[in-house]
């Protein structure tokens, strides 16, 4: 049975991450969550700008945190494959260097939020991604998403 995603593993990514200076952005149900989103989810989805350089910065910083990277990953990573699942670590991480319905890592930077040192996905384009990913439990949750959406927004006026 999978765990649920907690957030000391979402700190020790923000502070390797840190570290190693790796370019990244919490997204999906684990960046809604960051943002006060009030759910769990079995893993943690981190959008990653797709340059050589952060790849290899990547790389160190996963192997830091525990995870075992074989040679055909290290350089999936490296290059920037479109989604990669990590299930052999201290926890569950896909790492997602093009996710649906948003254009670049660069736009949604411009768009992120920092929240306690953590880099997020603004609620919009979490909420964009989980409509372009059209899958059925993405459909199933963003009436929730969009509530809370609506709710983050009046709170931050």
């Amino acid at each position: 049975m999978a765990k649920n995603f907690e957030f000391k593993q979402a700190e020790k990514v923000r502070d390797t991450f840190k570290k190693y200076h790796v370019r990244y952005l919490f997204l999906g149900k684990s960046g809604a969550i960051i943002l006060g989103y009030p759910d769990t989810t079995q893993d943690a989805d981190v959008f990653i700008e797709k340059t050589a350089e952060n790849g290899k910065a990547l790389v160190k910083a996963l192997k830091k945190i525990g995870f075992k990277l074989n040679k055909i990953v290290e350089q999936e990573i490296i290059r920037g494959k479109d989604f990669i699942q990590l299930r052999n670590g201290p926890f569950d991480l896909d790492l997602i260097f093009a996710p649906d319905g948003i254009d670049s890592f660069q736009k949604a930077w411009s768009r992120h939020i920092e929240i306690s040192g953590f880099f997020v996905c603004h609620i919009d384009d979490i909420i964009r991604s989980k409509e372009k990913s059209n899958r059925v439990k993405d459909r199933e949750s963003l009436p929730r998403l969009k509530a809370f959406r609506d709710f983050w927004i009046k709170q931050k006026l």
